[in-house]
This record gives C-alpha cells, structure tokens and sequence, in this order.
C-alpha cells in the first residue's frame, strides 16, 4: 500500500505535469528546429511568436464566450486556436518580407539572422503588452479535472489522490496529433519533400526546380502553428503573460540543442527530456521517502535539490553539458 501511494505521489506531482510540460516544449522546439534546419538561423523571437500567437487565441476566446460561444465541458481556446495561427501566420509572414527576406536575398551570415530575431523579439515583446498588458491573463472554461484527488481517494482507498487536469490532457493528446500530421506532411507530401530536400541541399534543391519562396512561406506557417499551439496549451495548463513566454525560449531552445538542433525526433525527446529534469530537480522528495522508508522515518527536510524559482537554471547546465560533450545533440543534428 505505501508503494501505490508513492507511486501515486510521483504520478501527481512528477509524471504527469512532466508529460504536459515536455509536450508544450516539444511542439516549441519543433518550431525552432524547423526554421533552423530550413531557413538556417536560431530565431530568437520564436517565444515571444508564442506570445503573440496565445494572445490572438485569448481575444477570439474573449469574444466567443462575449457571445456565449463554447465548447462545453473543453476550453473554448480550441475553438480559437485557428483564428489564432491565422494570425500569427500572417504577422510573421509579414516579418519575413519587411526583415529576413533583404537578408536572405544578401546570403546574409547567420548571426545577422539572429540579431535580426532579437530585435523583432523585443518588437513582438512590446506589441504583446501594449495590446493585452504584461499581467496574467485568464481565458480558460469548461470542466477543468478529468479525475480529481478526491475522488481518486474514493475509488482507490489509497491516501494519495490523482488529479489529472483537461487542459494536461488535451496538451498530451494534441500533441501527439500536430507531431503525428507534421511528420506525415514532412515525409509524404510533395511540399513537405521540398522542405526536406531544400534544408539537406540547398543549392541542389533549387536545381532540381524547388520553389525557395514557397517553401520559406510554408516553414513560417508551420512554425507559426506549432508557437500558437504551443502558446495556447501552456496558457491553459499554467496561465498567459507575456514575460513568461520570454523565459520559455531557454528551455525551448535546450530542448532543441539537446535532441539535435535541425531534427524533428530530437526536438520532440528534447522537450521531454528537459521537462522530466527541471520537475525532478524542483521537487521535494521529503514526503515520497517517507513512504519508502522503513517504519515512520521521516526525513527533516524537504529533500529538494533546487527551489522551483531556479527550474531554469536546470535548462542552461544541460544546454552547457550538452554544447560541451556532444554539441549536435542526442539525435545528430546539426552542430551549433
């Protein structure tokens, strides 16, 4: 019995917030890598396109419920969530023609690309808070538990109860289904063979008769989609503002290094392996031992490695390590 509950506590507080995180970092890394293997530049502004992607989900979200438009028990954001890529779509769409394109048609170096991101960063940073403001933004309904504690405890007659929340499982399961359709189009479609023969070779692609301004247009729709969704599921599982996303694109960007910078299925274990370490390293350990331990023991303190407030700090000595002892990632992708 005390092994069940010990399981159940890690259940609660360890696996399941680890498998929500790890898959809004993942479709986040996603993004990165597809724009750094395609168009070959790390863009720094992809946290705050998350941003302003959530931000345009909000308002639409806003608006329906104004007008008593839901979805019942499931949060009326999904109902949102393609007004919302369309928009973010069209603004960074709008940013590759007024900023990357000149750079592109100069074959620019890369860092000119990034201090390029950096500035459209603070530009959507400022554009964001000015429209919605820097404070936490609420904008989910519907039923928010698929199982309660409460009720687990009932059923099960352990001490500890499982909580599994709507917003951690629709997280899980859309992810599974955006990463599921991205490989489909990447692999099967005439499209999504381009953009892998464009990002192996540029040069023989454009021989071979590939249209590079599709598929730089198609990448930034892809990349737009998987911020917005990525924003949208955060926002809903934690909540929206804007600084926030700023600071997710430390972790976004080390799930990214750490899979291989440039490879799709190392971006998605990137994600997850991020997320698993910062939620094992802030937890406190002290009531789980408890339940291991022999008779009553119990340890005095909490048997936390780190303080939640340092959860980042676990993102940047992994990016470090990994930079330092394998820079192209645990999937070979492309060397940083």
């Amino acid at each position: 019995m005390e092994l069940l509950n010990a399981l159940i506590l890690m259940a609660n507080f360890v696996l399941v917030p680890a498998l929500a995180y790890g898959s809004q970092l993942a479709l986040g890394a996603l993004g990165v890598t597809l724009i750094y293997g395609i168009l070959r530049f790390s863009n720094f502004a992809h946290g705050d396109t998350m941003a302003f992607g959530t931000m345009a989900v909000i308002l639409f979200t806003w608006w329906f419920q104004s007008m008593g438009i839901n979805l019942g028990p499931l949060p009326t954001a999904l109902l949102a969530l393609p007004f919302g890529i369309a928009i973010c779509a069209g603004f960074v769409l709008a940013t590759d023609k007024l900023v990357y394109k000149f750079y592109r048609q100069q074959r620019a170096a890369p860092v000119i690309y990034v201090i390029a991101s950096v500035g459209v960063m603070f530009v959507l940073n400022g554009i964001v808070r000015f429209i919605i403001g820097p404070d936490d933004q609420a904008f989910a309904d519907g039923e928010r538990f698929i199982v309660r504690a409460r009720s687990f405890k009932e059923w099960t007659g352990l001490e500890e109860g499982l909580t599994i929340k709507v917003s951690q499982g629709i997280t899980v399961i859309t992810a599974v289904l955006v990463v599921a359709a991205l490989f489909w189009f990447l692999n099967r479609t005439r499209t999504g063979k381009s953009m892998r023969a464009f990002s192996d070779n540029e040069d023989l692609a454009l021989l071979s008769g590939i249209n590079p301004d599709k598929v730089v247009m198609v990448t930034w729709i892809i990349a737009a989609a998987l911020a917005t969704i990525a924003g949208t599921l955060y926002g809903l599982d934690k909540s929206f503002k804007p600084f926030t996303y700023f600071q997710l694109l430390l972790p976004i960007f080390a799930a990214a290094i750490v899979g291989g910078l440039g490879n799709p299925l190392g971006a998605i274990a990137g994600g997850y392996v991020i997320a698993f370490s910062e939620i094992m390293v802030t937890y406190a350990y002290k009531k789980f031992i408890g339940y291991m331990a022999p008779g009553d023991w119990s340890p005095d303190s909490l048997l936390q490695l780190l303080g939640t407030n340092y959860k980042f700090s676990v993102s940047f000595v992994i990016l470090l390590l990994v930079l330092l002892l394998r820079p192209t990632g645990l999937f070979k992708g492309k060397s940083v």
